[in-house]
């Protein structure tokens, strides 16, 4: 944890915060946590600063606050997924939080089995878990989108084409012509398939919307693997 995100609910006044549960657990197993040290603090979607814990107790920490900058820039992609595996999901979900994405769709497929749609991950809570430890490594404040779409051609047909409006759109599949593009300077909609990849008719399909299809060379890599690099090919320095 490089940050303690704090909620509005954490908030006893404008500069002072109650903390307890995980992030007191943290500040005494981790940390190694005494009364008068300093923490880097963020307020979810506002502004980061410095806290100083002016009480700490085995069940709570109260902290004075002094807000100091912003949070840093997000980055222009809006992220498309075919649904992976639970166990990948929540990496997934925390590598793009960190990497600075704030539009995350988890989409149906053919090659993504049903029992993953029932993964407890997926639940309001799990999902505010790891976007929350997503920010807390990358000192970011501002909380990600994530849509769950559990049919393809719907929303292939009806969504994606609004979304990937005026935006460079692409759809990463092995064996096709044109590589990655690198450090682009533009809002991008990237779309990734499931473990196994989409079939030839959905990329198609994608196509048909407006994405223009690349590669990341011979070899094929995990979704989990896939993500950050194209992340880090499309946008760089910006990362």
């Amino acid at each position: 944890m490089n940050l303690l995100l704090l909620f509005p609910e954490d908030l006893s006044a404008d500069n002072q915060a109650l903390i307890s549960g995980r992030r007191l657990r943290h500040m005494h197993e981790t940390l190694k946590s005494k009364q008068g040290d300093t923490l880097k603090v963020g307020l979810l979607n506002q502004q980061i600063g410095q806290a100083v814990i002016t009480d700490l107790k085995e069940d709570s920490a109260k902290l004075e606050i002094e807000w100091q900058k912003a949070p840093p820039a997000a980055l222009p992609l809006t992220l498309i997924i075919g649904l992976p595996r639970p166990k990948m999901l929540k990496r997934i979900i925390q590598t793009a939080t960190t990497m600075g994405v704030k539009q995350i769709y988890f989409i149906n497929s053919w090659k993504v089995e049903k029992s993953f749609w029932q993964s407890p991950w997926l639940s309001d809570e799990k999902i505010l878990e790891n976007c929350t430890l997503g920010l807390e490594q990358a000192l970011d404040t501002v909380m990600p989108e994530i849509h769950i779409r559990k049919l393809f051609k719907p929303f292939v047909e009806d969504e994606l084409p609004g979304i990937a409006e005026n935006t460079l759109s692409l759809v990463a599949h092995p064996g096709e012509a044109a590589p990655c593009p690198h450090h682009v300077d533009q809002a991008t909609t990237l779309v990734i398939g499931p473990e196994g990849g989409f079939t030839e008719y959905e990329v198609g399909k994608l196509k048909e919307a407006g994405c223009k299809g690349v590669h990341l060379g011979e070899r094929i890599l995990r979704v989990e693997t896939a993500v950050p690099v194209l992340i880090s090919r499309l946008f760089g320095s910006m990362v």
